[in-house]
């Protein structure tokens, strides 16, 4: 496992000296330290990225030779799945199937944006048809330049490759700083950048603070893109620092995702999916779905069956078989979570769960929470607690329930389960939200636009959208000398 900062394609300790405690949230043992990263390391990793960009080859090849780099990159990723899965689950404490699943996505996510990168040398300018003659126009997409990009920990590696695969794909050039909680995958793809041949300068890793690494990446005056996945407050703070320099910005953010439950719906399809929408990851997901509103004709039943089932998932360390909730992320998270749990029991009714399970004490666990009938404007209905926490309540009418999934200043995610798809569209045309499931909740794919709406974000991730994110356009027009011109009459 690294543990320097990878800076202009060299492995290098920080200039303070000073490390970070990794912690397995299984049992807070430290079993690793990286290196903490401060401003003047933060200075050397974006002038690197800026020479490799103003001078460097990886922004003067062609999209074809780019994909070639990519494409490797993924490869590689795919011939470590297990390591890399494994690297995940001690660092960030999911389960092993679902740290698997992420880095099988991860590799996808660079094998999508390799053939991106190979299409962009057909659509790089695009001919302009003009009002008058005599001139010709063309539209050309060109790399944006430095991008910072800051991810969160719920999804080290995952989350890492939406913002670099693209980034790179366009021709940028990448400065990455992963969450201190989460670090070991981030630094990984610094190794397989290298063994797929990436040019020194192109991607660099600084692991470290948010104050101390994040905070000076931000304000840095050669970044010319910002990307960050996090919380609506740090997203804020980094929208303001990006104004000072008009800086392109994109951002996904919070989330309290709905998902409208109707009296037509499958009862066992719906018990699954409400499960999955808030338990997968342990809660620890933007767009979990953890407001779920269901019909009343259907609310009694349902909601036995959700805590019968919520009684059967299994607890553990990610790396126990059949484990499907694996511990928090870190003590802080744990004790934020606990915290909201505790004022949700006096605000509502809680069903399941609501503390740390029995022979697990000595980890981050929390056992999968239900409150049901909770009020509109209890904090657990409208905060985002990110955590195995689900708050439920009944609705009457469609109208009733679009109102209540759309009342929050998020806008992340939404869902509706529904037998009858014309009201299933009909209500998902009106949720105001970036991403909206149809008899589902979660699934997210590299070639759909990803992001929010309100509080929950600016701009889209993944798909075309996510390339677009680090792409200038620049208009071209020539004149045709032999035509006729003059703005004054000469004599």
């Amino acid at each position: 496992m690294q543990k320097d900062l990878f800076i202009n394609g060299q492995w290098i300790s920080p200039s303070s000296g000073q490390m970070i405690d990794v912690i397995d949230p299984s049992d807070r043992s430290v079993f690793h330290q990286v290196a903490a990263a401060g401003a003047q390391d933060v200075d050397a990793a974006v002038k690197a990225a800026r020479a490799a960009f103003d001078q460097g080859p990886w922004p003067r090849m062609t999209g074809a030779q780019r994909a070639d780099i990519l494409q490797k990159m993924g490869d590689e990723i795919v011939a470590r799945t297990d390591e890399l899965a494994r690297m995940e689950v001690r660092d960030n404490g999911k389960p092993l199937p679902e740290a698997v699943w992420d880095v099988e996505d991860t590799a996808g996510v660079f094998h999508f944006y390799a053939d991106m990168a190979r299409s962009f040398d057909e659509t790089t300018e695009k001919d302009i048809k003009l009002s008058m003659d005599g001139f010709t126009s063309r539209a050309v997409k060109e790399p944006v330049g430095v991008a910072g990009a800051i991810i969160p920990w719920n999804f080290p590696m995952l989350m890492a490759a939406w913002k670099v695969a693209p980034a790179l794909a366009a021709g940028c050039t990448v400065v990455l700083k992963p969450s201190e909680l989460t670090p070991l995958t981030a630094l990984e793809l610094g190794v397989i950048a290298q063994k797929a041949g990436l040019p020194d300068g192109a991607l660099n890793i600084l692991t470290g603070l948010g104050p101390d690494a994040g905070q000076p990446l931000t304000e840095h005056p050669l970044v010319d893109k910002l990307a960050f996945t996090g919380s609506v407050p740090t997203g804020s703070r980094i929208m303001a620092t990006a104004a000072r320099d008009i800086k392109t910005i994109s951002l996904e953010l919070g989330g309290k995702s709905p998902m409208v439950v109707f009296e037509d719906a499958d009862i066992d399809e719906a018990v699954e999916w409400i499960l999955f929408g808030i338990f997968w990851n342990q809660g620890e997901v933007c767009s979990a779905t953890s407001r779920v509103m269901i019909h009343e004709d259907i609310y009694p039943s349902l909601i036995e069956r959700l805590v019968d089932e919520t009684a059967k998932i299994k607890i553990g360390h990610g790396l126990e078989d059949s484990v499907l909730l694996g511990p928090l992320v870190s003590q802080s998270q744990h004790e934020k979570v606990l915290a909201a749990i505790e004022k949700g029991k006096t605000e509502a009714t809680l069903l399941s769960g609501g503390g740390v399970p029995s022979g697990l004490e000595h980890g981050c666990y929390v056992e999968p929470t239900i409150f049901a009938d909770v009020p509109t404007d209890a904090w657990i209905w409208n905060e985002e607690i990110f955590g195995p926490v689900v708050c439920i309540r009944k609705f009457s009418t469609e109208d009733e329930a679009v109102s209540l999934a759309n009342g929050s200043r998020f806008g992340l995610a939404a869902a509706v389960l529904s037998n009858d798809l014309e009201r299933a569209e009909r209500v998902a045309k009106a949720f105001q939200a970036g991403i909206v499931w149809i008899n589902c909740s979660q699934p997210t794919f590299t070639e759909a636009p990803w992001g929010g709406y309100k509080q929950s974000g600016i701009g889209r991730e993944l798909g075309e959208w996510g390339f677009n994110n680090y792409l200038e356009t620049k208009q071209i027009t020539t004149y045709d000398r032999s035509a006729p011109w003059g703005w004054y009459i000469k004599e």
